[in-house]
């Protein structure tokens, strides 16, 4: 299969390497220190128990690719403005492009502009993160792609998107409720990543003092209760569940936008906590905590 990757840093650095070393003809889309070192050195890809390098095409102007069979978007939110009209001339008649952001609503950006027949909304579980140029690391057993049709029909084009994943090793699982899918992710993404970020501390520090434990509730409660207004629908245990699993695993518990803010990187605030919000407002629900999250991160989310 023809794949290009819309961002390759970590997240999409990894799938595309996995997908390359799977005998699939990937290009890559990076851009400045990152480029030059994946076209001089190759991709190199650490995982706890392996390291291995990947010669791939890359390029910083998708032009030069050409119309593909798939597109993984994985660029940051933020950067769909510029990053989603860009990805124009891959795309043709036949491409898919699999949205693989976070968010609830990322991948909206993308069947906008370029239809939404083209495009299908996923989830990805990986932890992930850029070592230095050219250099992802993967850390855990825990990766896992989720996706599916809006409508949650069965198709040919899922299946075979989910096959060639299988083929390059990396676990695949389609959806026939794919708002249900985005929703559960972003309840514990949009939590973790907002009281974090507000408070510049880890989840460890914070979840055993009872001040922010109610805090760490009250924003998933929320987001559980706009989900249910906006007719999506969650599992009853799902707040329960949530916060049992980052009991489990407080010493892994790691967000991309809580080690943004330290570095003075712009935030993903529009597509998290943002989009809570604004859900909120269209379902008629209070969201007060997420409203605070929102408004104490904004003058940051441009980064500094």
């Amino acid at each position: 299969m023809r794949i290009a990757v819309m961002g390759a840093g970590s997240i999409g650095g990894y799938f595309g390497g996995k997908l390359s070393q799977g005998g699939n003809e990937v290009t890559l889309i990076a851009r400045g220190a990152h480029l030059d070192a994946i076209r001089s050195r190759g991709l190199k890809i650490i995982t706890d128990d392996s390291e291995f390098i990947v010669e791939c095409k890359a390029t910083d102007d998708p032009g030069q690719v050409g119309p593909v069979d798939l597109v993984l978007l994985t660029v940051k939110t933020y950067h769909n403005q510029e990053a989603v009209p860009a990805m124009l001339p891959m795309i043709g008649s036949n491409t898919t492009v699999l949205c693989l952001q976070n968010g609830i609503d990322s991948f909206e950006a993308a069947a906008r502009f370029h239809g939404g027949e083209k495009v299908l909304p996923g989830a990805a579980y990986v932890d992930g993160s850029l070592k230095g140029p050219g250099v992802v690391r993967q850390i855990g057993n825990d990766v896992e792609l989720v996706f599916g049709e809006p409508d949650g029909a069965e198709s040919p084009r899922c299946e075979a998107i989910s096959a060639t994943f299988r083929k390059a090793g990396i676990p695949a699982n389609l959806s026939n409720n794919i708002q249900r899918t985005l929703w559960t992710k972003f309840l514990y993404i949009a939590t973790t990543a907002g009281v974090m970020s507000l408070s510049r501390q880890t989840m460890d520090h914070l979840l055993p003092l009872p001040e922010w434990r109610r805090v760490i509730m009250g924003c998933m409660e929320e987001i559980n209760t706009v989900g249910l207004a906006s007719g999506v629908d969650l599992d009853q245990n799902i707040v329960q569940d949530t916060i049992e699993y980052i009991e489990g695993a407080l010493d892994e518990m790691h967000a991309s936008m809580h080690a943004d803010i330290l570095a003075g990187r712009p935030l993903e605030l529009e597509a998290l906590n943002g989009a809570v919000v604004r859900a909120g407002e269209s379902a008629g629900v209070p969201t007060p905590t997420n409203n605070v999250i929102y408004a104490a991160l904004k003058p940051f989310a441009s980064g500094s």
